[in-house]
């Protein structure tokens, strides 16, 4: 059995259900201090976060991820235990092993072969893994990332290492990720009888006009990387259940999946000018669940392209579809953030699993990709 794959399963079996970390990052930490690495445990409401470094120059090459998975579902719809690793018809079977233990075993692995190799490299390599990625990540990479910045800690390239080909290893890294922002709209009206239309004021007529123009509105063009911005109504409510009473406010949430090709100041401001345009009485409430990033093509994107040619002869694909990941917290201090990682078709479900044949390229891609920066 392979080292990377012996870890995968050995992540694999700690049941760190998000904000759970169980003990992966001290099997992290055994593994990367003997290579160097100054390990530093970050801990914030219940989270555990985990900064590793070895070295002080630069450039600074960061493998970032997480440690903690989604829940199971129902545990008697999976074929085998989720928390045990069992491997079949060339696959291995287990919560995160697409999402993304193997990932960081194929990270540590690959580190530790290229550090062995070459003890003398230039720059440094660190590691930045939390487990409240699946979570809310409030208490996760984002302190990580206010530490680092506080303490001056300069970052030249980061890879994270969420699932991201397509159909076969390589296929696609993400090198951007639109923005996430929120909605939610009160529209006022007066509520009374159905029958007395004239004494009442209907929040659900007079929001009509106002959603079929947002929805109609053409944000953005995107840019070469970016689809244009989406604006996309969620959840319509209004009404106290009875059939003659006329409302008296009507609750729209929307979303935008946004790029670098607009802001959020331009988007609420152009909301609320159609809003006020059509006369409403309305509270408006935003989150701005993260911020796109975007690292055009360059030395990050061309390092890890030419691994994944030099190792599967695939021409990757550069992509910014998708929700959303640690990604935009790191992007805020460092100036290259990709990710790449395994085949994605399984994540999240019911007998999630990788392709046997994957993990050790995996492997391979990410030590190759250290070769080309820090050699």
């Amino acid at each position: 059995m392979s080292k990377t794959l012996a870890l995968t399963e050995e992540l694999i079996t700690l049941s760190s259900v998000t904000p759970e970390d169980k003990g992966c990052q001290d099997r992290l930490i055994e593994l990367l201090s003997p290579l160097g690495f100054a390990c530093d445990t970050i801990a914030s409401g219940g989270v555990t976060n985990l900064w590793a470094r070895r070295g002080t120059a630069q450039p600074l090459l960061v493998f970032a991820g997480h440690t903690d998975v989604v829940p199971t579902g129902p545990l008697e719809k999976w074929s085998s235990n989720p928390f045990t690793p069992t491997q079949r018809d060339g696959k291995l079977y287990g919560r995160g092993a697409a999402d993304m233990k193997t990932s960081i075993a194929a990270m540590v692995v690959a580190v530790e072969e290229f550090v062995q190799a070459h003890p003398d490299h230039k720059g440094s390599i660190a590691f930045l893994i939390t487990s409240d990625e699946e979570g809310p990540a409030t208490d996760g990479t984002v302190i990580v990332c206010d530490k680092l910045k506080a303490r001056g800690e300069q970052l030249d390239f980061c890879i994270v290492g969420e699932p991201t080909s397509a159909d076969k290893l390589g296929d696609m890294i993400k090198n951007g990720r639109r923005g996430s922002m929120s909605g939610k709209l009160v529209i006022k009206g007066i509520q009374g009888h159905i029958a007395y239309p004239h004494l009442a004021r209907n929040p659900i007529h007079q929001a009509a006009p106002a959603l079929a123009e947002l929805a109609a509105e053409k944000w953005d063009e995107g840019n070469e990387y970016y689809t244009p911005t989406s604006w996309q109504v969620s959840n319509i409510h209004a009404g106290t259940g009875a059939t003659n009473v006329i409302p008296g406010e009507v609750v729209v949430d929307f979303n935008f999946r946004f790029s670098t090709a607009s802001t959020v100041e331009g988007l609420q401001q152009r909301v609320h000018a159609i809003l006020d345009k059509h006369g409403l009485e309305y509270d408006l409430q935003w989150t701005v669940g993260g911020l796109p990033f975007l690292t055009p093509r360059g030395t990050l994107s061309d390092a890890i392209s030419q691994a994944i040619r030099d190792e599967t002869g695939v021409e990757t694909e550069l992509s910014t579809t998708g929700g959303t990941s640690d990604g935009r917290f790191i992007a805020q201090i460092c100036p290259q953030v990709v990710e790449f990682g395994p085949p994605n078709g399984s994540i999240h479900k019911i007998d999630e699993h990788i392709e046997l044949r994957y993990i050790d390229p995996l492997k391979n891609i990410y030590r190759k990709t250290l070769e080309n920066l820090l050699l």
